[in-house]
């Protein structure tokens, strides 16, 4: 019986095993102690020296005179009056902004139509624009020389100089928040899931309030607290169309300013204290929302 190498099982022929291919930019693995612990302490150093000494500094001055000035600061009735108004401005300012988010982030992520990008652009138009530029479109559009300004006043309505221009300055340099946390979670999840409830005799109204909603709570939260931050914190735009009316138009941030130009430090700092209370627990719910957000992002993506 002849042999043919030929006739054989080509199954049966080991093959050599393909060389696996080399990247092309060579990725370090790790770092050497010495260089970790140099950028550690350039990290840490950084951060000590532009967020944790300034702000240990806020609540040093606040309370170098003791406790009693502080508190004496804080109740005083402008103060009483800019942290009122900073409240009243965010009680309108976030509600407005997270219908607009909703509304937004949900004719982007789930329909198609012209235009599209045109409203993309606008979502992101106060990232790109200072306030304080925003705040003198206010001025040019509202104010007594302004274009709808005059017919305004002469009717009686008072935009600029007044809350109603520190509510729509605050609205627009803070309604992205929102939209731009819901926008990438919503065109991730698809819409797979609304055409399923939709297929099951689900109503709209139904569809958003138990599939949709549910999906994106806790992205909405986070958009929610960052944009109540931007609001309680905003100087530019508001500074603008305020008119610095103290007692009626200042807010928190406005009336640090005039008590700091004032040499009245105590009082300054005391109400900058309270601003940076505010950020702390602020930054320790964003952290929470953060961790719960992350985990929520993951689940998404396993399932579908």
């Amino acid at each position: 019986m002849s042999y043919d190498p030929l006739a054989m099982d080509a199954t049966r022929i080991p093959s050599r095993p393909s060389p696996a291919p080399r990247p092309f930019f060579r990725t370090p693995i790790s770092e050497s102690v010495p260089v970790k612990i140099v950028l550690i302490t350039l990290g840490v150093a950084f951060l000590g020296a532009m967020i944790f000494l300034p702000l240990a500094a806020v609540f040093f001055e606040a309370f170098r005179r003791g406790a009693e000035p502080f508190f004496a600061a804080l109740v005083e009735p402008d103060a009483l009056a800019s942290i009122r108004l900073t409240l009243f401005v965010a009680a309108i300012s976030v509600p407005a902004n997270l219908v607009f988010g909703l509304v937004a982030s949900w004719a982007i992520a789930k329909f198609e139509f012209k235009g599209k990008s045109f409203l993309i652009t606008l979502i992101d138009l106060p990232f790109s624009v200072s306030p304080v530029i925003s705040g003198l479109v206010y001025i040019l559009l509202f104010g007594s020389y302004g274009f709808i300004g005059p017919w305004l006043i002469s009717h009686g309505y008072q935009i600029v100089f007044a809350v109603p221009g520190i509510v729509l300055a605050t609205i627009f340099v803070t309604f992205p928040f929102v939209a731009r946390q819901l926008i990438p979670l919503m065109e991730q999840q698809g819409k797979v899931d609304e055409e399923a409830a939709l297929s099951l005799g689900a109503t709209g109204l139904q569809t958003f309030f138990r599939v949709t909603l549910p999906n994106i709570k806790w992205a909405l939260l986070y958009g929610v607290l960052l944009c109540n931050a931007r609001a309680m914190g905003e100087f530019g735009a508001v500074s603008v169309v305020s008119g610095h009316i103290r007692g009626k138009t200042n807010t928190m941030p406005l009336h640090v300013e005039i008590l700091y130009n004032e040499y009245n430090f105590v009082a300054a700092f005391a109400v900058a204290s309270l601003l940076a209370f505010l950020a702390l627990f602020t930054l320790v719910l964003k952290s929470l929302l953060e961790w719960r957000y992350s985990g929520e992002i993951a689940a998404t993506g396993r399932s579908h």
